[in-house]
């Protein structure tokens, strides 16, 4: 036990006899301790640090947003905002899928596009709107 701990133990100790501990706010409550044993010992600081200032990872801070946008949708009557958010639910959904490291296809990324866009455009009392269409001429692989 190094000299500064020593020190450090004997000023608690004092303080503890001398009553400076027992008014304190919590006294008699248990603590409300996070586990946090599957963090890495060097890490785990920096993990209390970003959750005690609401930082999320990213990929939790993407599916918010597209949570978000998919609410935004049902709300908008503009065509061209429907369009641009559906546009921007797709991309979060492309850069979700790469920070998860998952492959998905481009076509689902379509299909789940068509399938919101029709979901919410077919929501409108007007139906002049067609749902977006498909590019059959589109090879994500390049060849023809």
């Amino acid at each position: 036990m190094s000299y500064f701990w020593r020190i450090a133990e004997e000023r608690i100790l004092d303080a503890q006899r001398a009553g400076a501990f027992d008014d304190l706010p919590g006294k008699g409550k248990p603590l409300n301790l996070e586990d946090m044993s599957w963090v890495p010992e060097d890490l785990r600081i920096g993990y209390h640090i970003l959750k005690n200032a609401h930082v999320l990872p990213p990929e939790a801070e993407l599916m918010k947003d597209i949570h978000t946008l998919e609410d935004l949708l049902k709300y908008v009557e503009d065509e061209g905002q429907r369009r641009a958010l559906a546009k921007s639910i797709q991309f979060k959904m492309i850069r979700l899928d790469l920070l998860k490291r998952r492959s998905m296809s481009l076509a689902s990324v379509r299909d789940y596009g068509r399938k919101l866009a029709a979901k919410f455009f077919s929501r409108r009392s007007d139906t002049r709107q067609k749902p977006l269409p498909s590019r059959p001429d589109f090879n994500p692989n390049g060849s023809k």
